[in-house]
């Protein structure tokens, strides 16, 4: 790639700090295991994007819907290695910020964490919002509201306490699930042929829906974002991101095929709660409440996940003087960015009191794309001896995220593109006008 930058790339992963050297006051505490790195991943990827992303999916699909949930696994498989590749290499908080930076030249790396910031910021409000929608359908944007409030304060309490309450979650979401399945599949409404590929489905309708399913999938970034707080990250966070999307893409494909063959493709784009609708057909409308219960617990968990993420990216940022460098600050007790949570859960908490949900997602999702873009562009300039991965894997994951934004709505993308234009803007204007970065 132009403008790589291999050769004075430092070694960051055998010292164990930031790639951004912060003092011995703003580092974070490595405490977090394999198990518990798998638990926020899938906190992130089985959460609400399973309920609410089927049937939007399935109106752009059709009966491709099974391919789409291929070829979104596909990307995020390129994605998920690329990303594991260079976290390994680089265990600091910032995932793709600190990769594109460190590969590619500041401008990327500033590039990859506006993108993640800002579209990972929508994201939270939407899941703040499906919370809403769940809950209190009434009353949305003040449960949205509350929810960040009650998140952002469990994550300033401590990374560990924040895994924990995430397992819990993860549990809830998994069993609810595993009883949706049960039912459809065992309703006696279920029909093998309604899964069978039709006339419907054509190509931009397969990658469209690729596109809203894969969003459902980039909760793997939250483990390359923890970098700083996980023991022994060569080894932590690419078996992680391997087992955490290995699960999620499981259980997409078994709650995807058991609704599809309850409802049909017709039926499931047309069901405002796919899921809570395919137990009703199935003959068990008991099931239905538990089954809004655990979507509104999904949600949460996403939510949870992104909002520690989200803080740890602002971080890096801040200590490169990207962001305000107020918020590299680290409590001395429970040892997490306080500043960075509290403004992030600001933002999120006004964003989930103002913004339309689906237009959230789709911003979003053109923001995540890009920031995944990078990281594959990254991993392409990686060595064999810096543990590069296969040559197709960067370039299916970068040509995958482009087609996938290009499927999204175009006001998503218009705005997106604005956005990051933004972010450029300011980038230039710092480097010009503004502070250096502080040495490293």
């Amino acid at each position: 790639m132009p403008g790589a930058r291999t050769g004075r790339c430092r070694p960051v992963a055998s010292e164990g700090v930031s790639a951004s050297s912060p003092g011995k006051d703003a580092r974070l505490q490595r405490s977090l295991g394999v198990l518990d790195a798998v638990v926020i991943g899938l906190g992130s990827m089985v959460g609400a994007g399973i309920f609410a992303a089927l049937a939007p999916a399935a109106d752009a699909a059709g009966s491709g819907l099974l391919p789409a949930l291929g070829v979104a696994a596909v990307v995020a498989y390129c994605n998920a290695t690329s990303s594991a590749r260079l976290a390994a290499r680089y265990p600091a908080s910032g995932g793709s910020y600190v990769y594109g930076r460190e590969r590619l030249g500041e401008a990327w790396g500033h590039l990859a964490g506006w993108a993640f910031v800002v579209g990972k910021t929508a994201s939270c409000a939407a899941m703040a919002l499906t919370v809403g929608a769940y809950a209190w359908p009434e009353q949305a944007h003040a449960v949205a509201v509350a929810a960040v409030v009650a998140l952002t304060t469990v994550n300033c309490a401590g990374v560990r306490k924040a895994a924990w309450l995430t397992r819990a979650i993860v549990a809830v979401v998994l069993a609810v699930l595993a009883a949706v399945v049960t039912a459809c599949l065992a309703g006696g409404t279920a029909r093998a042929v309604r899964l069978e590929l039709g006339g419907d489905a054509t190509t931009s309708g397969v990658l469209q829906a690729a596109g809203l399913l894969f969003f459902a999938f980039a909760g793997y970034a939250r483990i390359a974002t923890l970098g700083e707080e996980v023991r022994d990250p060569a080894r932590t966070i690419p078996r992680a991101i391997a087992v955490a999307l290995g699960i999620a893409l499981a259980v997409y494909a078994a709650v995807a095929a058991a609704v599809l063959a309850v409802l049909g493709p017709e039926g499931l784009a047309d069901a405002a709660a796919p899921l809570a609708d395919a137990v009703r057909a199935a003959g068990t409308p008991e099931l239905a409440p538990v089954v809004r219960a655990g979507a509104a617990v999904a949600a949460l968990g996403s939510l949870l996940a992104l909002i520690l993420g989200v803080s740890r990216t602002a971080l890096a940022m801040a200590r490169d003087r990207n962001l305000p460098h107020a918020l590299t600050a680290v409590h001395p007790r429970s040892g997490v960015p306080q500043r960075a949570e509290l403004a992030v859960g600001a933002v999120v908490a006004a964003a989930a009191a103002t913004a339309d949900l689906r237009g959230a997602i789709g911003f979003s999702s053109f923001g995540v794309l890009v920031y995944y873009a990078i990281a594959n562009a990254s991993a392409w300039t990686l060595t064999r001896e810096e543990g590069r991965p296969p040559r197709a894997v960067p370039v299916v994951g970068l040509a995958g995220c482009g087609l996938l934004a290009c499927t999204l709505p175009p006001p998503s993308v218009a705005t997106g593109a604005a956005v990051l234009a933004a972010g450029a803007a300011i980038h230039l204007l710092r480097h010009r006008f503004g502070h250096p970065r502080p040495p490293g």
